[in-house]
């Protein structure tokens, strides 16, 4: 490597994004919202692995899904065994509860939710990057249509209280292992009447090997040539119909209501019964914000004790895009010290009002008079604490209110409670500058 070579600046790798205010600040604001909301129904914190055994989405996401077929990031380990970096969250989930022993339906319902990166290697565009992060939450161990209903009506409190609007909820049943198989043998039927050169390649494929993939893909031919494919509604057993019909019923009595729709299967094979997506028309061709649905038999299939359950996922680079501006709020202080002499004066001070619940700067990088209340102007405080030469010398410090101009000295042991009080009397005003 050349000495030009070495000594370049790395740059980050395609699809993967650095979180900046005001970004890093909108998914802090996601974050929040999710655990208060979340924990008033009884759901807690999981924090999984972002690396699993490769085998574990093969087996759960399903062999033909564009996922594993195209999109995870997989590779050899040092002893050769075939990783994979997490491209969605509910499989690691079920494997943390099928071996800490709570996927056994005995011990009753168990609700957990998840934040974090998930990995996928697909094209980068807007609202969907290679790492993007979601948050997930999973209820184990019911297979009550009440479990469904109320994971929708949680998920819609969390997108009212971000203050996202213009959203529809899409939903639909895909059945269940007693009547889905006569649906697929009637959907197979009728692709393969279809003029198989007009259907894309993947759709050719899974023609046999997975039918209802074919609803899921987005080419217009193929959409425009599955227009009249026979519905899963028409062909649920009478369980699956009043376990529908059930969840409808509930969300209709919390106002709640969706639109049905005929195609949305999801993208993965582990899905039956209430399936659903929450779409806008704000974010381009990436309409999906959030989906999810019951996975009942999942952890069997994974080798654990056969419990129901059902779960979403919410896109959090795609809720970014929807939540409404907000300007940051002005930081409590700045403090400003000329000379050195007073520099540690100020620092105890800084401290001082941090302990009292107080969030602002100590410019500890010395200047002017007035270079320093020039920074103190631009950071958009609402009080500057003033050291100079004078202050230090006799331990005072005057507050200077950024807004009216008014100014007051005192000793400095007196500083952190006054401020503490001029904040509390003030009004929190955002702060422009940031």
């Amino acid at each position: 490597m050349s000495q030009q070579g070495a000594s370049r600046a790395f740059s980050r790798i395609k699809g993967f994004a650095d979180l900046f205010p005001p970004e890093s600040e909108a998914f802090s604001r996601m974050e929040s919202c999710g655990r208060d909301i979340f924990s008033r129904y009884g759901f807690a914190e999981l924090r999984t692995p972002l690396l699993e055994f490769t085998g574990l989405f093969q087996r759960s996401i399903g062999a033909e899904t564009d996922v594993v077929q195209k999109e995870m990031y997989t590779f050899a380990d040092r002893k050769g065994r075939s990783v994979t970096l997490r491209p969605e969250a509910t499989a690691g989930v079920m494997r943390a509860c099928i071996e800490s022993g709570l996927a056994d339906a005995r011990s009753g319902a168990h609700r957990f939710f998840t934040m974090g990166p998930m990995f996928r290697y697909e094209r980068p565009q807007k609202g969907r990057m290679r790492q993007f992060h979601q948050i997930n939450c999973e209820c184990l161990g019911t297979e009550s249509p009440f479990a469904d209903a109320e994971l929708i009506a949680m998920l819609w409190r969390f997108l009212q209280a971000l203050g996202i609007a213009d959203l529809t909820l899409k939903l639909n049943s895909l059945g269940c292992a007693a009547c889905r198989p006569a649906y697929m043998a009637a959907l197979r039927d009728y692709l393969t009447r279809l003029d198989a050169d007009a259907l894309c390649e993947d759709c050719r494929r899974r023609v046999q090997s997975n039918p209802l993939r074919v609803l899921d893909c987005k080419q217009p031919g193929c959409r425009a040539l599955t227009e009249g494919a026979p519905r899963l509604l028409d062909h649920n057993c009478p369980d699956c119909r009043r376990h529908f019909d059930t969840v409808l019923e509930l969300l209709a009595r919390e106002n709640i209501t969706p639109d049905i729709d005929h195609r949305l299967v999801r993208g993965l094979d582990y899905y039956c019964r209430t399936t659903f997506e929450v779409v806008s028309g704000r974010i381009g061709a990436q309409t999906a914000v959030a989906g999810g649905g019951r996975y009942d038999g999942l952890t069997a299939q994974l080798g654990g004790p056969d419990a129901p359950g059902v779960g979403f996922a919410c896109g959090m680079e795609r809720l970014a895009l929807l939540l409404p501006a907000r300007a940051p709020v002005a930081p409590d202080f700045f403090i400003v010290a000329p000379d050195e002499t007073a520099r540690a004066q100020a620092f105890a001070l800084a401290e001082a009002l941090r302990g009292l619940g107080l969030g602002g700067e100590l410019e500890y990088g010395g200047g002017s008079f007035k270079s320093l209340m020039r920074k103190a102007a631009k950071s958009g405080a609402r009080f500057c604490c003033i050291i100079g030469p004078d202050e230090s010398a006799a331990g005072r410090v005057s507050i200077r209110s950024m807004q009216s101009g008014e100014q007051v000295t005192l000793p400095q042991a007196d500083a952190p409670a006054r401020l503490a009080a001029l904040v509390a009397a003030s009004p929190t005003t955002p702060n422009h500058n940031g």
